[in-house]
């Protein structure tokens, strides 16, 4: 049975960010759909479950078909699916994983755009929402490969929402910043790790540990994907929390000198 209501989808809606903003649309008044790679079998929620692996062209396809099929018509995507590795720095890690973390973080969001956008061209309305990150502006050390799939997503997005508002269909990009999920749990350790950069990745981890103590929760990055969702003339770049808003503004403003000598002090590199 269709809903009269505007219908969401979400990605990587299992746990973390995508969860908790699957919660905070559905109190906004959306009908709302989750995915991860086990579907229903991640376990009940208060919203349904569809199986969709962003790296595969048929499950993505698969999964937008039975989402129409059910609805009818998408007019929010939030592509939140991704993973990270690290911390590491950029020679620890195989040109298969990094090969694997943009199959994710990139082209999956790329797969499941392309999947929804024709029917919101059809519509004459949509948008779609990319979660990036903080260090999509700040490329901080031991995020390399992390960092560049999140300023693909920068570019992507800003390219793309030049494309496809004379559609009706807008597009924006979430940069949340440290924030407390069980994303860290689950991020992958590099392939190949290098005595060399030990010292300097204890230092790192030093500051990131301080950082996460700070840190902002999920339901905060979910209200700025609602506030992007609703805003009737959407910004294309959504800064998440006040860390990741000193840091947009500190990267636009900053002298680059002065920029990387606080960076640097802040993670104990020389």
């Amino acid at each position: 049975m269709q809903t009269n209501k505007r219908v969401a989808l979400v990605t990587g809606a299992s746990s973390g960010i995508g969860e908790a903003a699957a919660l905070k649309l559905i109190a906004a008044g959306y009908k709302v759909y989750g995915t991860s790679r086990r579907g229903a079998q991640a376990g009940q929620r208060a919203f349904p479950m569809l199986a969709l692996d962003v790296t595969d062209d048929a499950s993505v396809k698969a999964a937008i078909d039975e989402l129409l099929r059910l609805e009818g018509r998408i007019d929010l995507l939030v592509n939140n699916a991704g993973f990270g590795l690290g911390p590491a720095a950029a020679e620890e890690s195989s040109i298969d994983q990094v090969r694997a973390l943009f199959e994710t973080n990139v082209f999956g969001v790329v797969r499941v755009s392309n999947a929804v956008l024709p029917t919101m061209r059809k519509q004459g309305s949509g948008r779609i929402l990319n979660v990036g990150s903080g260090l999509g502006i700040i490329p901080a050390p031991f995020n390399a490969h992390y960092a560049a799939t999140k300023h693909a997503l920068e570019g992507y997005s800003e390219s793309l929402d030049h494309e496809v508002r004379g559609f009706g269909v807008r597009v924006a990009v979430i940069q949340p910043g440290v924030t407390r999920t069980a994303f860290d749990a689950s991020v992958t350790p590099s392939d190949r790790p290098l005595a060399a950069y030990e010292a300097s990745r204890e230092k790192y981890l030093v500051a990131f540990e301080s950082a996460m103590r700070a840190a902002d929760s999920a339901e905060s990055v979910a209200d700025t994907i609602v506030l992007a969702a609703n805003r009737q003339t959407p910004l294309l770049r959504y800064p998440s929390g006040k860390v990741a808003r000193q840091g947009a503004f500190a990267r636009r403003f900053l002298p680059r000198g002065f920029f990387d000598k606080v960076l640097h002090k802040q993670f104990g590199l020389g």
